[in-house]
């Protein structure tokens, strides 16, 4: 079973790449899996994201791509598992977070099943210094691009119809079907697109914050729809996932932080990668 290592808050500049392309080991907590999006090459990928165990490489860790229907039951892992997965960094990628994992290599460890057990390793990364605010206002592509940030109040989480797969996006997901089919691999039904999308409405704790409205792409919201609004009409489905993700993963007994994540292309651009929801130990 794997022994964590103790570590303190991330450091605010993410640790920098090596310089060479050789592959390292690293020891990552997963704190995030983004919902799947369509890949020509690989199908469908999903962003994971977590903290760096290795006292060396301190911060967080992106780890992409990575394609979960291909796993086999040996290789797939949940949110707060221990991986240890050789990788390379992601020289496409100029966010110092990211990396290239070589799936082959990745082993899974020790779940920590309870908040309890969590909050040793979390808490630490919550950094009062570092608003939402202060990351779109500095962002740049070399700056920090993942954190995991206390909403001072959140206003609002608006659920609207999911626009489906754009052209593009589409094009991917029959190319890939198309070579699955041109080789006689295994069948394989496509990547659907979700029912609804989500956006979280909140101010951070900056002093003047105007409010931010960031995208919820958590793969939980996504495997919820799934398993739990079939046969619902929109509005009962609306009803049921903002009672299920506003009122009791952001209720009041709880002290809540999302996992924030920009995009490569535009620095700017934050999106809510998962709720860190432990229960609050003293009642406001």
């Amino acid at each position: 079973m794997t022994q964590l290592p103790m570590f303190g808050q991330p450091p605010d500049t993410p640790t920098a790449k090596p310089a060479g392309d050789q592959a390292v080991t690293l020891q990552v907590l997963v704190t995030v899996k983004a919902a799947p999006n369509p890949s020509e090459k690989y199908g469908e990928t999903v962003c994971v994201a977590g903290l760096s165990l290795d006292p060396d490489r301190p911060g967080w860790i992106r780890l992409y791509p990575i394609n979960f229907r291909e796993l086999g039951p040996d290789a797939s892992f949940a949110k707060y598992d221990v991986v240890s997965v050789e990788a390379v960094p992601a020289r496409q990628d100029s966010r110092q977070e990211s990396w290239r994992p070589r799936m082959p290599t990745l082993r899974v460890g020790k779940h920590l099943t309870k908040w309890s057990h969590r909050r040793p390793w979390i808490d630490p990364a919550i950094s009062e210094q570092i608003t939402m605010c202060r990351l779109v206002r500095g962002a740049t592509m070399s700056t920090q691009s993942l954190a995991l940030i206390r909403p001072k109040r959140i206003t609002a989480l608006r659920i609207t119809r999911h626009q489906g797969w754009s052209k593009a996006q589409q094009v991917k997901i029959d190319t890939y079907v198309g070579q699955l089919d041109l080789f006689g691999n295994e069948d394989r039904t496509p990547l659907r697109a979700p029912r609804f999308a989500g956006t979280y409405h909140y101010e951070c704790e900056e002093r003047d914050c105007n409010g931010h409205k960031q995208g919820f792409i958590d793969w939980e919201f996504v495997a919820f729809q799934i398993r739990n609004l079939r046969g619902m009409n929109d509005a009962d489905a609306v009803q049921l996932l903002k009672q299920r993700f506003l009122h009791e993963v952001c209720g009041s007994d709880r002290e809540v932080a999302f996992y924030v994540g920009n995009v490569a292309a535009h620095p700017r651009t934050f999106s809510v990668l998962g709720v860190y929801w432990p229960p609050r130990s003293v009642p406001r």
